[in-house]
Formats: C-alpha cells, structure tokens, sequence
C-alpha cells in the first residue's frame, strides 16, 4: 500500500483542545503526515509548547487563544486562519470540559456550560470550517465524542453524557447534509483516556482506575497518543468513502457486555 494513502503534505488542520491530551497528540501526528497545523486552546502556553515541539516535521504550526464556548472568539480564530493560511483541510474538534454532578443537584449553570463547550461551541467550530470546506469542495471534520454519546457512564455524568450526545447526532447530521458536497464528518469516541483531569480523580479514589479497567478488555486505560493513527487516517485521502461514523477508541470497552468479566475472572 502506497504511504501517500496517509501523506497530508499540502494540507491545513486546525485542532481544538492542542494544549495537552488528546488535542496535542493529534496536532502532532497531522504534523508528522505533513500538514501546517493551527493549535487552539484556552492555554495558550500549553498551545505554544505543541507549536514548539512540531518544529521537528519541518511543519508551520502557529498557536491561537480561544475559548470555544464564545462565537465571536471562533469567528475571529477563522478570520485569522484565512489570513495565515488561506484554506482549511481539516478539523480536529476536541476540546471542551466535562462538569460533574448527580442529576438531582447539579445546578443548571453547569449543565448550560456542558452544552456551550461542547455542542455549541463545537457547532460553531463546523459551521465556520464547514462553509470553508464546502466553498473549496471538500474537507474532513473529526468531533472527539466519548462513549457517553452512545451508552450511560452514571457517577455524575448527566450534564457531559446529554452533551456527548447531542455531538454524535450532530456528526450524523453534518455528515448527512454535507458529504455529498465532498466534506466528511466523523467522530471519535474514546473510553477513559489518561489525561490531567483524569489523574486528578484518580489520584483522589485510588478504586476508580480499578472500575475503569474492569470494563476495558484490553486491559489498560487509553493514552493520548492513541489517536494518532486514526486522526491520520480520517484526516488523510484513505477514508474518502468514511463518513457519518462513531468510532469507538477504547480498548474493546464498548464492544463487552455490562455483566461481562476480563480474563482469567470470567473463568471463576
């Protein structure tokens, strides 16, 4: 199979959530595979850092503050990406926070904020890209979903899980209304993925991890850098007929049924 399958030399992304997790490990794949990069996120130091480091690729990488739960901050960061690079391949929806709270007592504000970042927010980002895309006749839009878009986590997740589904159907939707125009849309959805919120609970109930890894086959929690090839690979002309789909990124977790056991337990 020919590389230049994977080859995005010549192409333009621009990926939310770049500070750290999984927004930097897919700015640094679409880098490696050859694309110019603009990396958003809130943290513009954590941004500048993933600049820094896709020095390497030989690559332009350029770091941009946004907060993406305000539309006129997005259309100012599109404004600017029309300036620097004048086009837009790719886009890599992933940031947004997730905001905890049992469904009795978590206040409204912090469900509004769930949906700001990221359904909103994140519409905002495709409706902008998605116009540039479709007046050039084609792109690829990935929404970083989660497990949640498709099944109920519990433990508090009302507000994110309601969110996460709203990005699923969203990317069904975009897919449906823009693919025939050349413009895919896609979503991935991890299962628990280390990153710092993530160790923060760890670190705080030691048994979470263990809960978590009760439900992944696989047998370890995600990394960031496990999205790398698949960021590649949708982003790339090797998934022009991929679009519309969820694909889960979570070791088997979704795949495994509520009651089953992993390895040498289901034996007991």
């Amino acid at each position: 199979m020919s590389s230049s399958l994977f080859d995005l030399s010549g192409k333009v992304a621009l990926v939310s959530g770049a500070a750290q997790g999984l927004g930097r490990a897919m700015s640094l794949a679409l880098a490696e595979a050859g694309a110019d990069v603009m990396l958003v996120d809130r943290n513009i130091e954590g941004a500048k850092q993933t600049a820094d480091a896709i020095e390497k690729y030989s690559r332009r990488a350029i770091a941009v503050q946004c907060d993406v739960s305000d539309p006129e901050q997005i259309r100012r960061l599109f404004g600017r990406l029309d300036a620097q690079f004048g086009r837009i391949d790719f886009l890599g929806n992933v940031a947004g926070d997730a905001v905890l709270g049992i469904p009795e007592e978590i206040p409204l504000a912090a469900v509004e904020q769930s949906w700001r970042q990221l359904v909103f927010g994140r519409f905002c980002m495709c409706q902008e890209g998605g116009r540039r895309m479709l007046a050039a006749g084609g792109g690829s839009i990935v929404n970083i979903g989660s497990l949640a878009s498709v099944t109920a986590l519990g433990r508090g997740h009302i507000a994110y899980s309601m969110a996460m589904g709203a990005v699923a159907q969203m990317t069904r939707e975009l897919s449906t209304e823009w693919s025939g125009r050349g413009v895919r849309v896609n979503a991935i959805l991890p299962a628990q993925v280390l990153n710092p919120f993530l160790e923060t609970r760890i670190a705080a109930d030691p048994n979470l991890k263990t809960k978590y890894l009760s439900g992944i086959p696989a047998g370890r929690l995600g990394r960031p850098d496990d999205i790398k090839g698949l960021a590649v690979f949708l982003a790339s002309d090797s998934a022009t007929w991929i679009t519309g789909a969820l694909i889960p990124m979570d070791g088997g977790n979704l795949a495994m049924n509520g009651g089953g056991s992993v390895g040498k337990a289901a034996l007991k």
